[in-house]
C-alpha cells in the first residue's frame, strides 16, 4: 500500500468516544448471567443432544481395533462417531491438526470418538464403554533432542522470514570487547480460558449453523467447510460472545468439526463443550522454546552485533513460533542475524497464544539486553535509549512513521521512580519480603497491506458470517 497523501482526522483525533466513559453494550448481560454464550443456546429444537470427545489413550500410534457396540446399546446413547463412520475429513488452513484419530493417531488425547446421546452423563458415561486397541509406535516429544537435525522452518504466512542476515554479525560478535551469550527456555504453555471450547451445532438438510466460541469467522467458515467436505456457502457460525480466546479460539477446534459430525449422524442438534482435561492436549497451545541470544557491544554502550537463534516444534507441515520478529526492529546494530528452526513433534498443535512468537521472543531478547546492561555497568533505561532507532534496523532507508520508544522510556522511569531504585539485587525488603523494581522494551509491527488481502479476517462480522 502507498500511502501520498496525509491521513486526515479520524475518531481517535475527533475523541469522540475515546476518553470518554462509554458503557460497553454487554456489559449487563455478561454481569447478570444472561449473556448466552455457544453452549447456553437451549431453544434450538425440542430436543438438543449433548456429545462427549473420547481422546486417545496413547501419544502416538494408531488404531487396531474399536468396538463401539456396548457404548451404542447404552441409556440414552443416539449415536456414536469414529473414523469408520465419520467420513472423510480434511484439514483446514489454519490449523494441521487432524480433529479425529482415522485411524492414524498423531498425538494423545486426539479424539477417538464422538458420542452423542441424550444427557451430558449418559454420553460421558457411554465413553468408558468404548472398547479401543492400539499399536504404539515411538514418537518424537523432546525438542532438545530434535535441535541438532531441526531445519530452518519454511517461510509461512505469517511471522515474516525464518532467517535474516545483515552485515557480518559472526565477525562483529567474535571482536566484540562486551557481549553475552545466552540460552533460554520456556515450556509449552496450555491456554485455559474460563468458556471452554464449545458449539452447538444444527443441520437443517445439508446447511450448517453452528453457534460457537470462535475468534476469526472468516477463517472458520473456510476451515469448517473444508474439514467436512462441504461448500462454505453452507456454513453459518454465530458467535455473539466468547469467554476468552487469546488465540487458542482463533479457527477451527475439534468441539466445532465433532459437534457438527455428532448432529449429523443423530440427526439432532447437538452441544459439545471440551472437558477441561482434554483441552491441553486436543487443542492447540503455545509451543516450547529454546532460545539462543547473542548480543554485543561497544564499552560505551552501543550494540555492534544482534543475534536470535530459536527452535520449536510442531506437527509435521505446523507453523514455527515466530520468537525473532521483535529482534528484528526493536535496536539499532550493524550486524544482525535471526535464524527459526521447526522440528518435528508427535504432541497437539503449536499455535497462536496471547501475541503469538512476540512474548517468548522479547522475553530472551529483553533479559539479554539486561544482563549486557549490567556487564556494561549501565542503567538498563540508559542502555536502551543508547540503541534506538528510528529507521528500521535491518534497511536504513525504510523510517519508522512513528516511534517514540525513548519517551516511553523516559516517562515509565520518571513515574515509577527508576532514578530511587536500589538496582542491587536482593537489598530492598518489605518485611519478609525482597522487593525489585525492573524494565522492559517492547515492540509489535502493524504492517500495511490492502484491505482484502490482510484485514478482512480480522475484521470480518462477529454475529454472523456465511
Amino acid at each position: 500500500m502507498k500511502l501520498e497523501t496525509p491521513a486526515g482526522g479520524n475518531p481517535i483525533d475527533r475523541l469522540k468516544v475515546v476518553g470518554h466513559p462509554v458503557d460497553r453494550f454487554e456489559a449487563k448481560l455478561k454481569t447478570t448471567g444472561t449473556a448466552r454464550y455457544a453452549y447456553e443456546h437451549h431453544d434450538l429444537a425440542p430436543k438438543v443432544a449433548y456429545g462427549y470427545i473420547l481422546g486417545a489413550a496413547i501419544a502416538k500410534g494408531r488404531i487396531t481395533s474399536i468396538d463401539t457396540r456396548e457404548a451404542e446399546a447404552a441409556p440414552g446413547v443416539l449415536a456414536v462417531v469414529t473414523y469408520r463412520n465419520a467420513g472423510p475429513l480434511g484439514v483446514g488452513k489454519f490449523y494441521v491438526q487432524r480433529m479425529l484419530a482415522a485411524p492414524e493417531v498423531d498425538h494423545y488425547h486426539q479424539a477417538v470418538a464422538v458420542i452423542v446421546a441424550e444427557t451430558f452423563e449418559q454420553a460421558r458415561a457411554a465413553s468408558s464403554l468404548i472398547r479401543v486397541n492400539y499399536s504404539r509406535t515411538d514418537g518424537r516429544f523432546d525438542l532438545a533432542s530434535q535441535m541438532n537435525s531441526a531445519p530452518v522452518a519454511p517461510q509461512g504466512e505469517f511471522g515474516g522470514p525464518t532467517e535474516t542476515h545483515v552485515g557480518d554479525f559472526e565477525g562483529a560478535f567474535g571482536a566484540a570487547e562486551v557481549k553475552v551469550d545466552e540460552t533460554y527456555i520456556v515450556p509449552d504453555q496450555a491456554h485455559a480460558m474460563m468458556e471452554p471450547h464449545a458449539t452447538t451445532a444444527r443441520w437443517e438438510g445439508d446447511r450448517l449453523t453452528c453457534w460457537t466460541s470462535i475468534q476469526q469467522m472468516n477463517w472458520g467458515t473456510r476451515d469448517l467447510a473444508l474439514i467436512l467436505g462441504i461448500p462454505r456457502e453452507n456454513v453459518r457460525l454465530i458467535s455473539p460472545f466468547v469467554g476468552g480466546g487469546f488465540g487458542g479460539k482463533g479457527s477451527v477446534q475439534s468441539d466445532l468439526v465433532l459437534a457438527a459430525l455428532g448432529a449429523r449422524a443423530a440427526r439432532r442438534p447437538v452441544k459439545l463443550a471440551l472437558q477441561r482435561p482434554i483441552m491441553f492436549n486436543n487443542t492447540i497451545h503455545r509451543p516450547k522454546t529454546i532460545q539462543r541470544i547473542r548480543l554485543a557491544a561497544t564499552r560505551d554502550g552501543k550494540l555492534t552485533a544482534v543475534g536470535h537463534e530459536s527452535w520449536s516444534g510442531n506437527l509435521a507441515g505446523g507453523r514455527t513460533e515466530p520468537t525473532t520478529l521483535s529482534t528484528r526492529s526493536l535496536y539499532a546494530g550493524a550486524n544482525r542475524m535471526t535464524r527459526v528452526r521447526l522440528a518435528t513433534l508427535d504432541l497437539a498443535e503449536g499455535n497462536a497464544m496471547r501475541a503469538p512468537g512476540e512474548a517468548p521472543g522479547l522475553m530472551a531478547l529483553e533479559i539479554a539486553m539486561d544482563e549486557l546492561a549490567e556487564k556494561l555497568g549501565l542503567d538498563p533505561v540508559r542502555f536502551r535509549i543508547l540503541n534506538d532507532t528510528q529507521v528500521d534496523p535491518e534497511n536504513a532507508d525504510r523510517p519508522f512513521s512513528s516511534r517514540p520508544f525513548v519517551e516511553c522510556l523516559r516517562t515509565g522511569a520518571e513515574r515509577f521512580g527508576w532514578s530511587a531504585r536500589n538496582a542491587k539485587p536482593g537489598h530492598v525488603r518489605d518485611g519478609q519480603w525482597l522487593i525489585g523494581l525492573g524494565m522492559a522494551g517492547a515492540i509489535r509491527g502493524a504492517p500495511l497491506a490492502k484491505w482484502g488481502r490482510a484485514f478482512a479476517p480480522f475484521y470480518a462480522p462477529r454475529l454472523s458470517t456465511r
